[in-house]
């Protein structure tokens, strides 16, 4: 009997919107073609007709449900597996305030040290106290931004330059939100580019890339995150880091680099697909800045365009280094170029009229 891949809606995954759900089943089916297995559709146990069977979640897994689902290892599904849910967010990406600081349980000091050197200054806090300690800390780097641990992208964000500023925003804070996931207090950064840095393998293929996230505007005006243009090579890290890119790029992936090895602090971390969103810009000072803002470890905004690059790969030998692009745009009217692959055209219940697409691969003159 044919293996079979399944999209699966995970346990502390946030609900889909239409889009989202619709992108989720173009993954799935992208994947099951790189398989040559047959996309099954959503999980249900009743329907689990087969023993080889591979999952696509919507969010990052917990140990919990990768042993109900029989996962073995990262070849048995696309995306990754934490020891704990905050583990999955930013929240790890700084350390904390001090010794006797509130924390989770789980939490490893090892691991925002190692990683102290390739993020923004910042703090995490797990109470009110612990922020107002780590915005004291931060004043003499300017405005800082708020970011809740459990939003994705830019949502749930906001800059705040005084003491009263911030006693405002804590008190609009969900008291259990803040003791469970964390706030993020960081150093703003204007003028900022945010680079996207990942790899994904699925089987014996493996890609990596670099790239750069576009943004939007969504229906209401605001400024949203709207797809990523990609450059992706053959193979790991190593060949990524052969590639004759800018040395803020460079800067970027081994950024990237560093706070993956970093996650050897947290036992039983598992991926095949791994993406970090490292900011540069300019600091209060008009300093330049470059540091990991998060990491994702599931399907994301770019998985189209990824697997479209990994397909490109399969089916040509010849192909070393390739862009594609994944696109997001609010409104009516959009017309995507000839030979996008749409997978979303229409109007979201939430978000309104939009359109989601991936461009074609398209082969770069680079020398992997």
């Amino acid at each position: 009997m044919p293996g079979i891949v399944l999209a699966y809606l995970s346990r502390l995954g946030t609900p889909l919107l239409a889009h989202e759900k619709v992108t989720l089943e173009a993954v799935a089916e992208a994947v099951a073609q790189i398989k040559h297995y047959e996309f099954a559709g959503w999980y249900d146990v009743a329907k689990r007709h087969s023993d080889d069977v591979y999952f696509v979640p919507d969010d990052t897994l917990m140990p919990d449900e990768v042993a109900f689902l029989g996962i073995r290892s990262p070849n048995d599904f696309f995306g990754g597996m934490v020891s704990h849910a905050f583990v999955k967010t930013k929240a790890i990406t700084h350390q904390l305030v001090s010794r006797d600081a509130d924390r989770p349980s789980g939490w490893s000091s090892l691991f925002a040290e190692k990683v102290r050197d390739v993020v923004l200054p910042g703090y995490t806090a797990f109470s009110a106290r612990d922020a107002r300690a780590a915005a004291k800390r931060l004043a003499s780097h300017g405005p800082i931004r708020l970011k809740r641990s459990l939003a994705c992208g830019s949502r749930g964000q906001i800059v705040v330059a005084t003491a009263d500023e911030l006693d405002a925003s804590l008190a609009d804070f969900p008291s259990d939100e803040l003791t469970t996931a964390g706030l993020v207090l960081e150093s703003n950064l204007r003028e900022v580019v945010t680079l996207s840095v990942g790899q994904i393998a699925i089987g014996d293929r493996m890609i990596s890339y670099h790239g750069i996230q576009r943004l939007t505007k969504d229906n209401e005006g605001r400024a949203v995150y709207g797809g990523s243009d990609l450059a992706c090579v053959r193979g790991g890290w190593e060949a990524l880091a052969r590639l004759p890119i800018t040395t803020d790029v460079r800067i970027g992936v081994e950024q990237a680099m560093a706070y993956e090895a970093a996650m050897s602090a947290y036992p039983g971390h598992m991926a095949s697909r791994r993406n970090y969103d490292v900011g540069q810009g300019l600091d209060a000072h008009g300093k330049w800045r470059s540091g990991v803002f998060e990491a994702s470890w599931r399907s994301g905004g770019a998985s189209t365009a990824e697997l479209a690059a990994l397909t490109a790969f399969a089916r040509d030998p010849c192909l070393h280094v390739i862009k594609t692009c994944s696109i997001k745009e609010y409104g009516s009217g959009h017309k995507p170029p000839p030979h996008a692959a749409v997978h979303f055209r229409g109007v979201d219940p939430q978000n309104g009229p939009l359109i989601r697409y991936t461009l074609a691969p398209q082969a770069l003159c680079w020398a992997a």
